[in-house]
Order: structure tokens, then C-alpha cells, then sequence
């Protein structure tokens, strides 16, 4: 294993919200579980088996304490089963979740419910995929409310068909097309979705109507692995493959054309995500290895954290396309007096110019 280059600082791992149940209020019953979660600015919106939607924000807590996520609002969605899906579309203000089959519309920041008279909930949806260059844009711009924002694209997969979708203010209809029977998961970008059934992984071309099968997701018929896909670039995916011994990293195409090395490991990650040019992989033994996709080598591992109850909850990567803000203790300490050297302007630099040439020329 090669160590993390000297100019690539370490990442690490630290708690936002200690323990999210015991941070909301809920009526007595089963045990509650995060099932999905996604992070936007000074906010995180959390998805619980119970149906909860929960919204945290930072909070100064005032003195040298920094600032913690607390509880902003809750609520739960309809049929009270578990949330699936989370996705954010901050350049529209806009939230997508999937729960029970279904899609729901919900404004940002605040998580309010869109009307069904304005955006009805979808139903019978197997898996959805929201075009990943477009969940990339930044919010609107608070400094020009008259920027005009482009729609986001999506697609929704039901049992045998893909639905195509933009959505802004309104949902807007665009086409469908014959799909892979038994989707279970998907990812899209631009014109390319690439998702899995119960044994491989097809891409789907949107603009040409087709669909092809790529590799499968486990090479040993004997053990079931779960699928991953990830978004790299416009035209390129990373797939894994679990081979019987170790698990591969397949960079490629929307062409279904191999690209850049390959990744390994020794065991079948349990969730993956991108920070460019890092690939973060959450193993089976809760221990993170982190791969640049340029040189494909090892630049960190992270051991599974010391504290058992974050092992425990310590389920999912999840990628966040615009940041968040991560609350810190070390901020005072790496404040230092630095002498900087002024310049000055062109402008006086001319009239001491000029008046040293009248002096001399006196």
C-alpha cells in the first residue's frame, strides 16, 4: 500500500449529528434506522425507516464551543414506510424522495411538500436517476434573481420502461422507452443511464433508444454482491465486479468502451463515492480506502472508527455535488499574523514619478 502524497491532506472521519433519533421527536414503536441522507451548505436532510423526513442546520452554540447540527423541522410522508431515495436539485430549489415506490416533490431549503396539483406524486417507480451534470450547477444566484435557471433532467424506471422528465417549476413529460426488466439501481449523465438488474450492468444510450449489456456484477455465480455505479465525467462511469477473490473498478464509456486502468479491492465495497480525482470505498469491516482514479493507485485508508456506536451507523458514502459545511474546533488554532507586502497603486506610483522629475529638472 502507498502512502497519501505529502501535499494531499488526509481525509477524515467526523461526526455531524451524534445520534439522529435521539435528536427528533418521535411516538413510541420499532427501532428507527437512517436509511439516506444528503448534506447542501449549513443544512442536512436526513431519510429514516419510519417515513421521517428530518432537516438539520448549523447552529452557533456560542464561545469557543463550535458550532453543532440541530433539528430544524421534521416530518413524515405518507404510509410512514422507509425513505429510498434522497436527491437535492439546489439549482432549482428543489427535492426529490423516493419512498414506497413513489416520488415526492419538496421545495429547499425548507422541505415543504409541492402541492399534487402542481407536481403529483409518481408511482410504481423501481429506481430513479437524476442527470448527475445537472445536479452539479450551483444554487441561483441570490445577487440576480433574473438569472435564468435551466431545468434538471431525470429519468424514472419502472418494471419494464424508462420515463424521461425535466423538471423547474413544473414536471414536464418528454419520452419512454423499453428498459431492462429488474432495475435495481441506476445513474445517469446527459444522455447515458447506466443501471443494473439482478445480475449486470447495461447503459442505455437516451438520444439513440438502445440499451446493451456491459459485464456482470458478480463473476462467481455463487455469491451476490451489491451493484455500484458512479458518475465520473459526462461520458464515463466506474462499475465494480466482484471476480471470486477481489472486487475490480471498471472506468467506461457510455460507448461501453473501457477507459483509464482499474481499481481493486480485497473485499466488495458497500458504498462508493466521488470526490475528484478520489474514490472513496466504504468496505464490509467499516474501514474507507481512497483511490485517485488518474494514477488508479492506494493514497489513503481510514480504519474503522474507534467509537462502536458510529461503527454502527457508519453505513453509506454519500457524495454532495456543491459542499457542505463541517463544523470545526482547529479554526482559532490555525489563525497566524502573516506580514503581506502592499502595493501601491499605479495612480501614486506616477505622482511620486512626476514629482521627483520636477525636482530635478528645477
Amino acid at each position: 500500500m502507498s502512502a497519501y502524497p505529502m501535499d494531499v491532506p488526509p481525509y477524515q472521519a467526523q461526526s455531524l449529528v451524534a445520534n439522529v433519533i435521539q435528536s427528533i421527536n418521535r411516538l413510541s414503536g420499532p427501532p428507527v434506522q437512517v436509511t439516506c441522507a444528503q448534506a447542501f451548505g449549513s443544512e442536512i436532510y436526513v431519510g429514516c425507516s419510519n417515513g421521517e423526513l428530518v432537516r438539520f442546520a448549523l447552529q452557533a452554540t456560542g464561545g469557543s464551543t463550535p458550532e453543532s447540527y440541530t433539528v430544524l423541522s421534521q416530518q413524515a410522508l405518507p404510509g410512514n414506510k422507509p425513505i429510498d431515495a434522497l436527491v437535492l436539485m439546489p439549482s432549482i430549489s428543489r427535492a426529490l424522495v423516493q419512498s414506497d415506490h413513489q416520488i415526492y416533490f419538496y421545495t429547499l431549503p425548507s422541505l415543504d411538500p409541492i402541492s399534487p396539483q402542481v407536481m403529483k406524486p409518481m408511482r410504481n417507480v423501481v429506481a430513479f436517476a437524476v442527470d448527475e451534470q445537472r445536479l452539479r450547477r450551483p444554487p441561483p444566484s441570490t445577487s440576480d434573481p433574473r438569472q435564468a435557471v435551466d431545468p434538471v433532467d431525470f429519468c424514472v424506471i419502472k418494471r419494464n420502461s424508462i420515463l424521461l422528465y425535466s423538471i423547474r417549476e413544473r414536471l414536464a413529460y418528454k419520452k419512454d422507452m423499453a428498459f431492462q426488466e429488474g432495475t435495481t439501481l441506476a445513474r445517469r449523465s446527459g444522455r447515458y443511464v447506466c443501471a443494473a438488474d439482478k445480475e449486470y450492468y447495461n447503459m442505455a444510450d437516451l438520444e439513440a433508444a438502445s440499451l446493451f449489456q456491459l459485464m456482470p456484477i458478480s463473476q462467481d455465480p455463487s455469491v451476490v454482491v451489491k451493484p455500484c455505479i458512479t458518475v465520473i465525467s459526462e461520458n464515463e462511469f466506474l462499475i465494480f465486479s466482484w471476480t471470486g477473490v477481489s472486487t475490480l473498478g471498471v472506468f467506461i464509456t457510455g460507448d461501453g468502451l473501457p477507459v483509464r486502468g482499474t481499481l481493486e479491492w480485497n473485499s466488495h465495497p458497500e458504498s462508493v463515492s466521488l470526490d475528484y480525482p478520489y474514490i472513496l470505498a466504504l468496505l464490509p469491516d467499516r474501514s474507507i480506502e481512497i483511490h485517485n482514479i488518474e494514477t488508479q493507485s492506494l493514497v489513503q485508508s481510514i480504519p474503522p472508527p474507534e467509537s462502536p456506536e458510529v461503527t454502527v451507523d457508519l453505513k453509506h458514502l454519500v457524495w454532495s455535488a456543491n459542499g457542505f459545511l463541517v463544523p470545526s474546533s482547529q479554526r482559532s488554532n490555525k489563525l497566524r499574523t502573516t506580514p503581506v507586502k502592499l502595493v501601491r497603486s499605479r495612480n501614486k506610483i506616477a505622482e511620486q514619478t512626476s514629482v521627483k522629475e520636477n525636482e530635478v529638472i528645477a
